[in-house]
């Protein structure tokens, strides 16, 4: 996630940069429902926002996989596209912003609909490295063609 390439103009990341990422945002999503924290869902749409606009391999969940996980690693270097993990963080950025208008404006139930789905793509791609996000933005590519 954090390890640049270039291949045809595509930035190539760690693929399991993505996966290590969501599982702490399943984490931060699973507190933030449990606590009703605007804090923590705020916390987590700016790492969406980074994750969108920037890319993953730049979020703060990259640089911890960056600096704590991926020197310890012993397999190679997993290449994936950037372009659908980004897609992912602003289909993430959406729904975390519906869940932060619900629970600042008192529609608590928005809230826990918007972060309960959120959290269940994060779970999928933490536990069965499997990303909603990027197989709906593959779908939208084949579509388009």
């Amino acid at each position: 996630m954090t390890t640049l390439k270039k291949k045809d103009t595509a930035v190539v990341i760690d693929a399991r940069g993505p996966r290590f990422s969501a599982a702490i945002t399943a984490v931060v999503l699973a507190s933030a429902l449990a606590t009703q924290s605007l804090l923590l869902i705020a916390f987590q749409l700016a790492v969406f926002l980074i994750g969108a606009t920037k890319g993953p391999q730049f979020t703060p969940y990259a640089f911890l996989f960056k600096s704590l996980i991926k020197p310890r690693l012993k397999s190679d270097f997993v290449p994936e596209d950037v372009r659908p993990p980004q897609f992912a963080q602003a289909v993430g950025l959406v729904f975390a912003a519906i869940a932060v208008a619900g629970l600042a404006s008192g529609a608590t139930i928005v809230f826990t609909i918007a972060t309960g789905f959120a959290l269940a793509a994060a779970f999928l791609n933490a536990a069965f490295n499997y990303c909603l996000g990027c197989e709906f933005y593959l779908i939208l590519l084949r579509a388009r063609r």
